[in-house]
């Protein structure tokens, strides 16, 4: 995308990310259905705090949004990639 080369399954700190751009500090996570638990969503909140205090920015897709949209998640991806 753009250069911009993502890794898929990376770690920072203790978690595994679905993807990740070291090079733009950009993590995308894609959320499946077990994701509408409450304390999935309270866990979800504290992984993304974690990362973000780490230096990251973490954005986060459902299953829904991949299958239905893929060309607006994308574009979505490609507006936080740096110029």
């Amino acid at each position: 995308m753009r250069g911009y080369a993502f890794r898929r399954q990376h770690p920072v700190g203790p978690f595994i990310t679905d993807f990740a751009c070291i090079m733009a500090k950009l993590i995308v996570e894609i959320d499946g259905g077990t994701h509408g638990e409450q304390d999935e969503r309270d866990y979800d909140k504290r992984r993304t705090l974690y990362l973000e205090k780490q230096g990251w920015t973490v954005i986060r897709f459902v299953n829904e949004d991949i299958y239905a949209g893929l060309p607006d998640v994308l574009d979505t991806i490609d507006r936080y990639l740096p110029e």
